[in-house]
Order: C-alpha cells, then sequence, then structure tokens
C-alpha cells in the first residue's frame, strides 16, 4: 500500500513539475532572448502571459474530456502536442512565433496541471488527499528549484535555445512514466455521462459560491507567485544586478519555503482543519506583503529586503495552495476532473492578468511587482473570510 502511495506521488508530482519546469527553467534567460531577437524584456514577457492563458482556458476541454474517456488518453494528446510546442519554440525567429509556440506548449501542459488533481480526488479525500498532495509537491518541488539553475548554465555556455530542447526530452520523459507507472483512475460510473452532460456541468459548478469561493482563495495566492514569476527575473538581473545563477538560488530558495511548508499542511489539517489553516495562513501572508509594499512606497529598495520578506511569505502559500484545492474538489468527486479544470481555469485566468499587469507597470523598480503581490493577498485573505468558516479536523 505504502509502495503504491510513493509511486503515485512520484509519477503524479513528475507529470505536475513538466508545464511549471516549462516555465522556470527559461526565466533566467529573458535578457538573453530579448537581446537575440532585439525586443524588450516586456515583450519577452508576453511569451510567459501566453503560456499562462492556454493553459487556462485549454483546461475546460481537459476535465470533461478526462471524466469521459479516462485520465491516461488525454494526457498522452497533452504531452504530444507540449513537446512539438517545445521544439518550436527552439527555432523561434522572432518573439511573435515564440510567443505563437509557448501558447502551444500551454496547450500542451494544462493536460499535465489540470488532470493530476483529478487522480489525487479519484484516489483519496480529505487528510489522505491533502497527504498525498504534499508528497506530489515534495516531488514537484525540483521544479521551481533545479530548473532556473539548468536554464542559466545552458543560457551561459550554450544559447537560450537549448533550454526550450530539453523542456522537449522531459515532455517525452513524461510520457514513458505515464505509460508505464500510472493506471486508470476514473471511476467507472464517470465514463458512463455523455460528452455534452460533462461540459454541462460548469453551469453547476459556476452556481456554486462555496466552490468558487474556494476556487479564488487559491487562484489570487497563486496569482501573487505568478506575479512574482512576471517581474523577479527582470528585477533582480537588470535592477539589483544580480547574476542569473544568483537569481536562480533566490527563486529556488523561495520555492523551498513554499513545498517545505507544504509537507506540514496534511498534519495541521488533521489537527486544526483545512478552513481554519487557510484563514490563518492567509492572514499572515496578507501581512507580510503589506509589509513589503509599504517599504517598497517608503523608498527601501534592497534586494535582500525583498527576498527575506517574499521567502517568508511564500512559505505560509504553502498552507493556502494545497489545502484549497483538496477543499474545493473534495465535494465533487464524480465530475473532480470538470471541477479541477474549471478551477485550474479561473486560478491561471487571475495569474494572467496579474503577469499583464506586472509587465504593464514595471518602472524599473520591485514596485509594480510588490503592488500586484499585496492586491492578491488582500483579495485572497477577503474571499477566505466570507468563504470558509472553521469546521472540525480531519479524522
Amino acid at each position: 500500500m505504502r509502495s503504491a502511495f510513493l509511486r503515485n506521488a512520484l509519477v503524479l508530482g513528475m507529470l505536475s513539475a513538466i508545464g511549471p519546469f516549462a516555465i522556470d527553467m527559461y526565466l533566467p534567460a529573458f535578457p538573453a532572448i530579448a537581446r537575440e531577437l532585439q525586443v524588450d524584456v516586456s515583450a519577452v514577457q508576453m511569451s510567459l502571459m501566453s503560456f499562462f492563458l492556454a493553459v487556462a482556458v485549454c483546461q475546460l476541454a481537459y476535465g470533461p474530456l478526462s471524466d469521459r474517456f479516462g485520465r491516461k488518453p488525454p494526457l498522452y494528446a497533452g504531452l504530444g502536442l507540449f513537446v512539438l510546442g517545445s521544439i518550436g519554440c527552439s527555432f523561434a525567429p522572432n518573439v511573435e512565433m515564440l510567443i505563437a509556440f509557448r501558447f502551444l506548449q500551454g496547450v500542451g501542459s494544462c493536460a499535465a496541471m489540470v488532470i493530476p488533481r483529478a487522480i489525487i480526488r479519484d484516489l483519496h479525500t480529505g487528510h489522505e488527499a491533502a497527504r498525498l498532495m504534499a508528497t506530489t509537491m515534495l516531488v514537484f518541488s525540483v521544479s521551481p528549484i533545479l530548473a532556473p539553475l539548468a536554464g542559466s548554465t545552458l543560457t551561459a555556455f550554450y544559447s537560450w535555445r537549448y533550454i526550450f530542447w530539453a523542456i522537449a526530452a522531459i515532455g517525452l520523459a513524461g510520457m514513458a512514466v505515464l505509460f508505464f507507472l500510472l493506471p486508470e483512475t476514473r471511476p467507472e460510473s464517470a465514463g458512463q455521462r455523455g460528452i455534452g452532460q460533462a461540459f454541462s456541468t460548469y453551469k453547476t459548478l459556476l452556481k456554486d459560491r462555496r466552490f468558487l469561493g474556494i476556487a479564488f482563495t487559491g487562484g489570487f495566492s497563486q496569482a501573487s507567485f505568478f506575479a512574482y514569476l512576471a517581474g523577479s527575473s527582470v528585477i533582480f538581473i537588470e535592477h539589483y544586478g544580480l547574476s542569473p545563477s544568483h537569481y536562480s538560488m533566490i527563486f529556488a530558495s523561495n520555492a523551498i519555503a513554499f513545498i517545505g511548508s507544504a509537507q506540514f499542511n496534511s498534519i495541521l489539517m488533521r489537527r486544526f482543519g483545512a478552513e481554519r489553516l487557510v484563514r490563518t495562513a492567509i492572514s499572515g501572508f496578507v501581512a507580510l506583503v503589506s509589509l513589503l509594499f509599504i517599504l517598497t512606497l517608503a523608498g527601501i529598495d534592497n534586494a535582500y529586503v525583498l527576498w527575506g520578506l517574499l521567502f517568508l511569505s511564500f512559505g505560509c502559500l504553502g498552507y493556502v495552495i494545497p489545502s484549497t484545492a483538496v477543499l474545493a474538489l473534495e465535494e465533487h468527486g464524480p465530475i473532480a476532473g470538470t471541477a479541477s479544470a474549471l478551477m485550474g481555469t479561473l486560478q491561471l485566468s487571475t495569474g494572467a492578468v496579474m503577469i499583464a499587469l506586472t509587465s504593464a507597470l514595471y518602472n524599473g523598480t520591485s514596485l509594480s511587482m510588490a503592488g500586484a503581490i499585496v492586491f492578491c493577498g488582500w483579495a485572497a485573505f477577503i474571499l477566505s473570510m466570507r468563504t470558509l468558516k472553521p469546521k472540525r479536523a480531519y479524522p
């Protein structure tokens, strides 16, 4: 039983990491891409936003398809598109083609983002689901820790184009792992629903105020990290003058804070309940990012202050994002794929908007990023207080 649990965690963690790897690995290369393609960094940032938009929109298709035809067939199709998009990015002659192929890459990668959450719900609920989610995230943590370091190394010694060949290889490895190690988990009852009925389930979910409140609580929490994704490489490398490798270490440390706290998530859910845990962690997050914003407005423009407060802030999010994912899907087992897809679409659409705003308002300092993060923090805080009320802990 334990070996099956660990196998599922390893496989789901690897699949879930494929999309984020495609994001994190090329962040240190933003300045190099801009120089070679002779555009501003803001134009390169649009390739990040196009990726997120593709993931947000196309999840709506993968969710019902996975409920109707099973979890594995849509995963194969998505990973195939992901590999093709990655190869296209490596040959992109200009930023417009890079943006287009990043969109195709996003179309494929979202299958590996939405369906693993549904698989976790297929296998477990409550505390056990939180435990599998946390273990999966521990495997997933290799992406934000190693991907920027790998990307900065490839950029330093070769070319940023090699990054996308490496990403394509990761996609192929994901297909092999899916084929050999992951069984089909979709409940038989879900397969009896027609595809039209599966898509019509979105109407029901959109009327569920608790589902929407939880989804957007997690969504604004995630969007704060997306604002960090959009602005951090330019701020730390161009504004503060750090090398891509130093930036990669800072990025990895913030990811470690998030992943490290997530490992205690299931224990605290059992002790205090998921609702109370989310409300407490969101309160800590909004206090820290508000302090960061106030210091930035006051003219305290220091890389180590920014890094330290973000490290503590993202540690709080390690309790919020896994818990909201479990809570949002808990009451929707038979339609877990569709519910996971809608949740992902709402969350990533919010993130894409924050990426666009952070990029558009960038003024050469960390102010636009700090402003976007504090806005997301307060939005998540208000939603959590209105939606989540403390309940008993999970048995």
